[in-house]
């Protein structure tokens, strides 16, 4: 099966994609294609994923790097490849020929470009990283590298959608403790449980950030066939679960 990968005319003519689990090697629950390393599937296996997306994006499996994400605000900047993972939830570079690559099975794949000035980013921006900040920590650091804030273009790839996204009230206090006005990012559910929308949280603070922000409107949990998820995993009660990756190089 051939892989398939969902792109975004904004980002153009820059290489990118966000993969779905089809065309990959892995078998079982990890079935497609797995690209997580910290996942339970078998480590050859997870390397031909990997070497598949690297050859779809025109890359040496070498230059295709990616961190530890371990749910923060942090960003570091890739200036050359390397074996080395920094434990951080975003890169930015402005180096031709690496691929950015993060993974998620819920949370926010969000690529970023300023293809005028050459300065990419990546980020993985779970409920906790966005809250504290990762998404306009990458926007500062590709100025840095000499994006223009006005030239950038960011698109948050398939997560988990509002309807899927089931919280309980002491996660909605920690929202409305930093801006009483997070609370239109939820609507009510059965009894005290409410819902989530974690891309429109995505998009409202990447805006806000003032640059242009769109979101690819597919929801990891609803569509098992094509993508993984932390949550439906949990509920299905499985021992574990693939790993989509999204990418962008220069």
């Amino acid at each position: 099966m051939t892989l398939e990968i969902i792109t975004a005319d904004s980002l153009a003519p820059l290489r990118h994609g966000f993969f779905t689990r089809r065309g990959g090697a892995s078998s079982g629950v990890f079935a497609g294609l797995n690209c997580g390393t910290g996942s339970s599937d078998q480590t050859e296996i997870v390397a031909i994923n990997r070497t598949r997306v690297a050859e779809a994006m025109d890359v040496a499996t070498s230059h295709l790097v990616g961190v530890h994400q371990v749910h923060s605000a942090d960003v570091v900047e890739i200036s050359q490849p390397s074996e080395d993972r920094p434990r951080a939830d975003a890169m930015v570079t402005r180096t031709t020929g690496i691929a950015l690559g993060v993974l998620t099975a819920d949370c926010q794949p969000v690529l970023f470009a300023d293809a005028h000035n050459g300065v990419i980013g990546a980020a993985h921006a779970g409920w906790r990283g966005a809250l504290d900040g990762v998404l306009e920590r990458t926007i500062d650091a590709m100025e840095s590298l000499g994006a223009e804030r006005d030239r950038i273009a960011a698109v948050i790839g398939p997560s988990i959608s509002q309807r899927a996204y089931e919280v309980g009230p002491e996660f909605f206090d920690t929202f409305l403790s930093e801006d009483p006005q997070n609370a239109r990012f939820f609507a009510n559910g059965t009894g005290d449980r409410l819902h989530f929308d974690l891309p429109g949280f995505g998009l409202h603070r990447l805006r806000l950030a003032g640059v242009a922000a769109e979101w690819t409107r597919h929801c990891t949990y609803s569509d098992p066939d094509r993508f993984y998820s932390y949550r439906r995993t949990t509920h299905d009660q499985q021992a574990d679960y693939g790993r989509l990756i999204s990418v962008i190089r220069l």
